[in-house]
């Protein structure tokens, strides 16, 4: 269980004055989970910060709630409804946009300041002395050298060196010096050799390893932030529909940190939970593993943030299938045959720009399980876009130069529409029962207890549902610590 009072005070006295040095101020989990709470003094001191710089204020920005430009608040966080002619299914499927977070252009960096904020306020980091060690397959790291940044400390991204070359190059904008960006090999599914570089870093106690597989506070901001976010939106696409129901929450696996979100909106509506991987890589499907190019959702092992015994559903997506729509979606050839041949709205079209390829991943989970339930127009699924397409131009045109050699033409484009999104099936689903959740369970055991060091005990008790109940305990306590933390620290906004 994480800490939820100051352990370390000498740490705690340093980190007051750095950032009363540097005028920090952070936001509490219950200001990024509704920002109309924030202070207006401090609302208008975000104008005429970029939502790209690297500014203490743009931490007041890490929410659901930014609009399009990500310099305005919205009520309801954006996201798109995508229409039939696009799904090839009648069921209502809402995805909430990470594009619009600060910094990164993705939701991970709120994941990130869910990590780091908690051990600040409880003296259990000392910006001033130590390095955050960020292990991640893309999004997170990046995430975690922008908040490291902009709370005036140090961040080190550990990723594998098979990552999309933009993810790269925006490191390489962000850290302190290029030996802390440390690429480890293979690529989205080798999560044990970064781990296996974490547990070489944490020999060195000045690092402190922020492993968003096993930090509770992953979990917990993606429960109360974007749990709301999700059901906001299920409200708002409900609206005027009395028989709209919200029937499921989809999210890939990941850090299963975004799954979090699973668990308040199944208090709040008995939603489903269904957790997505890749094919390739079939982990919680068949115990199976292997080589995939769905960046951004890891594999090879269960995540210990993972309610595991809370999940009703696993499906598995092909990168096969991913990579050729990230194509069909971002190329011209693609758009037009949508809009000309397929009747997706224009407007749709254009927006489809802010679906990575996690994001295309979740939405196919999403069909898949549409048609596996005979969903209907009131049956509502929503699942989140990570980020946006942006990141992938470099794998976009990998994808063209295997697949598409003579070029992307309207055929490929009919072809890849025919295959991937009219001809989605149930195939590679599984519904879980208290076996199959068993089965998973046990599964993690490899990796948290024989690898980890993770005690049996420690281990065991998440299979209780009052262990994740207990835990958002923590929540507002340490709100509590950050509100005394920015009293001691006295910045102004």
């Amino acid at each position: 269980m994480p800490d939820s009072e100051i352990v370390d005070r000498a740490a705690y006295e340093r980190a007051v004055e750095r950032f009363r040095a540097s005028g920090i101020v952070l936001p509490t989990f219950a200001e990024l989970a509704d920002p109309s709470k924030i202070d207006v003094q401090r609302t208008s001191a975000l104008r005429g910060v970029g939502p790209d710089e690297p500014d203490r204020r743009n931490l007041f920005r890490v929410h659901w709630f930014n609009d399009e430009a990500r310099t305005g608040l919205v009520n309801v966080p954006e996201h798109l409804v995508l229409p039939p002619s696009l799904t090839g299914v009648d069921a209502t499927i809402a995805i909430a946009l990470g594009d619009r977070f600060p910094m990164i252009g993705a939701h991970k960096v709120l994941a990130a300041y869910g990590c780091l904020a908690p051990r600040i306020v409880t003296g259990r980091f000392d910006p001033t002395a130590s390095r955050a060690v960020w292990p991640s397959t893309g999004n997170y790291c990046r995430g975690g050298v922008a908040i490291s940044r902009i709370m005036g400390c140090r961040g080190v991204a550990v990723l594998p060196a098979g990552m999309s070359r933009e993810r790269f190059e925006w490191l390489e904008d962000w850290v302190s010096e290029g030996a802390d960006i440390i690429r480890t090999p293979g690529t989205e599914s080798n999560v044990k050799e970064i781990y296996d570089e974490c547990a070489r870093l944490e020999k060195d106690p000045a690092n402190e390893i922020l492993n968003q597989f096993s930090e509770f506070g992953n979990h917990l901001v993606h429960y109360l932030c974007t749990g709301r976010a999700l059901d906001l939106v299920f409200e708002s696409v409900a609206s005027g529909r009395p028989q709209a129901q919200l029937r499921a929450f989809v999210a890939a696996s990941g850090s299963a940190g975004t799954l979090g979100a699973g668990d308040y909106l199944k208090e709040r509506h008995g939603s489903a939970t269904v957790v997505v991987e890749a094919l390739e890589c079939p982990t919680l499907l068949r115990n199976g593993f292997g080589e995939h190019n769905i960046q951004g959702i890891g594999d090879k092992h269960v995540p210990l943030i993972h309610n595991v015994m809370n999940t009703d559903v696993v499906i598995d997506v092909s990168d096969r299938a991913t990579d050729h729509l990230i194509v069909l979606f971002n190329d011209d050839a693609g758009r037009a045959y949508l809009a000309d041949r397929r009747g997706v709205p224009e407007e749709m079209v254009a927006a489809l720009g802010s679906l990575g390829i996690s994001s295309i991943c979740n939405v196919l989970a999403a069909i898949k399980l549409a048609k596996h339930r005979d969903y209907g127009p009131d049956d509502v699924i929503v699942t989140v876009a990570t980020d946006g397409a942006s990141l992938y131009g470099s794998e976009r045109e990998k994808v063209i130069a295997r697949d598409f050699p003579e070029g992307f033409t309207d055929g490929s484009a009919a072809e890849a529409y025919a295959e991937h999104l009219h001809g989605a099936n149930d195939d590679d689903l599984l519904d879980l029962g208290s076996e199959e959740r068993e089965r998973i369970f046990n599964l993690g055991y490899f990796t948290w207890v024989e690898q980890q060091g993770v005690s049996l005990e420690d281990f065991l008790a998440r299979k209780d549902q009052a262990f994740w109940r207990d835990l958002r305990d923590l929540l507002p306590a340490w709100d509590l610590l950050i509100e005394r933390f920015n009293a001691r620290v006295g910045a102004a906004a």
